[in-house]
């Protein structure tokens, strides 16, 4: 059995959880909405407006460091990082997930897992206003979070030991799903015929396939020559 498979399995979750949890963000406006027509129009603000505001954003960021992962959507230095070959980012990225993500992140799963457990024993309640809600929900995102975020990591460190093998990097499924969304919109285009249809998807697998090989630089390239072609037919 090929890893390919079993990484793009993984994407699925990450991504899954954080288009999911991406609907936090609609539940956060809207209960920032509410909160200030009853606070300055109706002058009966909520109590725990605050705690849920906190649940609501806090819940959203931590469930969607899986997704970002997934998406290689991190902050990183690419600057260097981006011109280097591709074995020389997945051993920069190997040792950098033994020393720094992986310690971190099994703490977090850690201690989260046991912040989660004494909170529910307590049945702790927010102490930011009185009769506040019930916290021991939002904490057992922690270790759900840590645990989607540890999983999507393993799956960069086989990326990584792929890409050190191969020297090249294993595809991810955003870039399976963006090279599809080019072949749809170009084929609901009435102003495209085969030909052209054909060669922009051949571009837009190049310049996908010039970033694995040889770095973002070649495939900014690419792309420039890709718009040319456009340009003159």
């Amino acid at each position: 059995m090929t890893t390919q498979p079993l990484l793009f399995f993984v994407d699925r979750v990450s991504t899954w959880a954080g288009k999911v949890s991406a609907w936090l963000i609609i539940a956060l406006m809207l209960a920032v909405c509410v909160e200030v027509f009853k606070r300055y129009i109706l002058n009966a603000p909520t109590a725990w407006i605050f705690d849920l505001n906190n649940f609501l954003y806090g819940g959203l960021f931590m469930l969607c460091g899986a997704y970002t992962l997934a998406q290689d959507g991190h902050v990183r230095g690419d600057f260097l990082y981006g011109n280097f070959r591709p074995r020389t980012q997945a051993a920069l990225d190997l040792s950098l997930y033994f020393l720094f993500f992986l310690p971190g992140v099994l703490a977090l799963l850690y201690a989260g897992w046991d912040y989660a457990g004494l909170s529910w024993r307590i049945n702790e309640h927010s102490n930011v206003t009185a009769n506040g809600p019930p916290v021991y929900h939002f904490k057992t995102v922690i270790p759900v979070a840590g645990a989607l975020v540890l999983l999507q990591g393993l799956a960069e460190i086989v990326r990584c030991v792929v890409c050190l093998k191969t020297g090249l990097w294993p595809e991810r499924l955003k870039d399976v799903e963006e090279i599809d969304v080019v072949g749809e919109q170009l084929a609901q285009s009435e102003f495209v015929d085969e030909q052209a249809r054909r060669m922009a998807i051949e571009k837009a697998a190049q310049i996908h396939e010039a970033a694995e090989k040889r770095g973002v630089s070649d495939a900014i390239e690419i792309q420039r020559e890709a718009r040319g072609d456009q340009g003159r037919s």
